[in-house]
């Protein structure tokens, strides 16, 4: 059920065809208040998970869903396909080759969805922002809307993380503004070079360029549509002269 204009100058969240219905009939606005405040509770509280684990993060995501701390308690259950989930869970480092593949399972992730960024390789890259390889912030591609810091972060830390979101999403749905979380670099960690969704350095060609990239891939990830093979090549990265220097010495 898709919002529209006019749900939202009704104050609700959800649109359906037999709203219309209900308009018609003596005190269906209470009904369809109602309603609307049922399927508002559910979407909080049955927040399904797309894990997008990459390393030793998704252990302590492993974790969370087990028996001891029990994910699914709270509503939150995590699948293996992006289509029926709500929240992509990004636990662990992304490389460059890995980053269009991570960006199309978003882009198959129905409206509303949600990101969370967990631990440190997901949040900056961590110790490898410096490598080639190696995407420094998984908010240089997606919108993410809480992060969850650590090294690896706990378990409790996670779904702490969840409770979070469940906050962020309920002030949205009650028409408060809900700024975009921005990753801050700390004290002594440079900027990446691409700039983070959400800040006003960032380029509308930059987006632009991510999601041609996304869209000539096919199921195996490789670049399939005629004329976009050298746009979209997987031409191996040469190293940095310096790093070249050093392995000869």
């Amino acid at each position: 059920m898709a919002v529209d204009s006019k749900s939202l100058e009704a104050g609700r969240n959800f649109e359906h065809p037999i709203y219309s219905v209900l308009e018609q009939i003596p005190g269906g606005a209470i009904g369809m208040t109602t309603l609307d405040k049922l399927l508002s509770w559910g979407q909080q509280n049955s927040l399904w998970v797309f894990p997008m684990a990459t390393s030793c993060c998704g252990i302590e995501f492993m974790a969370a869903a087990a028996s001891r701390f029990d994910m699914d308690r709270f509503g939150s259950i995590a699948r293996g396909s992006p289509r029926h989930c709500d929240v992509m869970v990004v636990a662990g480092t992304i490389t460059v080759k890995m980053a269009p593949r991570v960006k199309k399972l978003w882009d198959q992730m129905p409206e509303p969805k949600w990101c969370i960024a967990m631990g440190s390789c997901a949040i900056s890259g961590d110790f490898y922002r410096d490598i080639y390889s190696v995407v420094p912030g998984v908010d240089v591609f997606l919108p993410v809307d809480v992060y969850v810091p650590g090294c690896p972060p706990n378990p409790e830390a996670l779904l702490n993380g969840l409770r979070a979101l469940k906050d962020k999403i309920d002030q949205q749905q009650k028409g408060t503004w809900v700024e975009l979380e921005i990753a801050r670099d700390s004290h002594g960690m440079r900027a990446p070079g691409i700039p983070r969704i959400g800040v006003p350095e960032r380029r509308l060609e930059v987006d632009a360029a991510q999601v041609r990239r996304v869209q000539v891939l096919d199921v195996g990830g490789a670049s399939y549509k005629a004329g976009t093979e050298g746009e979209a090549s997987e031409a191996p990265v040469e190293e940095p002269a310096e790093d070249a220097a050093e392995e000869s010495e």
